[in-house]
């Protein structure tokens, strides 16, 4: 029982990155109905900007920041992958909107494959260590059972983030405009809404979201390199989907569950197919229940 909560406690950390990232997903989706595959590449960006930014305060290669500094690098980067989701939109997206959605969908693999190979231009294809924010500790809660502060840190900033945006779209007046384009977006421009900077901020939001993501999965691998944005952004997608795209709640929860399954499956003798797994749980819930777990199916007109 030790072990099984040990996992469960590191599953919880995965799956909280993995929620951070669906949520870009799903919000994207909700507002636009597509995906936008560039997302995971975003959480990058995140991750090299939380790099250089740290290296600024810190006095001592490898040593860990204060807690103001580490958590200026992450407000930081959550605010530059907020300009580049803006950017993006701005750029990429916005001229494709009235196109069919098979276009914008290609044009994303497309920023996708822009911002990996353009990272590896830039930042060089090699991997580099990513800074200790804060040291590393094991934490006890009972006998044989820890947790390291770098998970208690994910649980607690996913926690924190995960209930902002919940204000953020259920009490203010940003968040109302996103649910009414999002239910019916030419009603929503009758009532005054201004679809451009509702989107333009949507973008901004998720975006964010990733970029702390970023962050925290590079402080729980300890590395960075361009390409590391692929496959948890494709993970993320299917929490999404496993939760039910375009539903926030079920973004998290998708999220947490990826994150669970794939450490058991990670602490067990199938490690070597923990990947294969996260494809499996896709192709099980698009043929069981497309609409994901918390979703609800909606007739279209033909």
């Amino acid at each position: 029982m030790q072990a099984f909560f040990q996992q469960l406690l590191n599953g919880l950390s995965l799956g909280a990155i993995y929620a951070l990232i669906a949520l870009g997903y799903t919000m994207v989706y909700g507002v636009l109905r597509f995906i936008n595959f560039a997302h995971g590449d975003v959480l990058m960006i995140g991750s090299y900007a939380g790099f250089y930014v740290a290296k600024e305060f810190s006095h001592k290669v490898g040593a860990p920041l204060s807690p103001g500094a580490a958590f200026f690098v992450l407000i930081a980067a959550m605010a530059i992958c907020a300009v580049t989701g803006v950017i993006i939109e701005r750029l990429a997206y916005r001229p494709l909107r009235n196109h069919p959605k098979l276009t914008v969908l290609i044009t994303s693999i497309g920023v996708s494959l822009l911002l990996s190979y353009g990272g590896q231009i830039v930042f060089g294809a090699s991997q580099k260590p990513f800074s200790e924010l804060v040291r590393t500790v094991q934490i006890p809660i009972t006998k044989g059972l820890s947790i390291s502060s770098t998970h208690l840190i994910v649980l607690l900033v996913t926690g924190v983030l995960l209930i902002t945006l919940h204000f953020i779209v259920m009490k203010t007046r940003f968040g109302l405009a996103v649910r009414a384009l999002s239910m019916n977006p030419q009603a929503a421009a009758l009532m005054g809404v201004n679809p451009n900077s509702i989107i333009s901020w949507t973008f901004a939001l998720g975006s964010s979201l990733a970029g702390a993501a970023g962050i925290l999965y590079s402080m729980s691998i300890q590395s960075i390199e361009p390409m590391m944005g692929t496959m948890p952004g494709i993970k993320a997608f299917i929490a999404a989907v496993l939760g039910g795209i375009g539903n926030i709640p079920g973004a998290a929860l998708g999220g947490f569950i990826m994150g669970i399954v794939e450490t058991f499956a990670g602490g067990s003798d199938i490690s070597s197919y923990r990947d294969a797994i996260a494809f499996g749980i896709l192709i099980l819930i698009l043929l069981l229940k497309p609409a994901g777990l918390l979703g609800n199916a909606q007739p279209e007109k033909v």
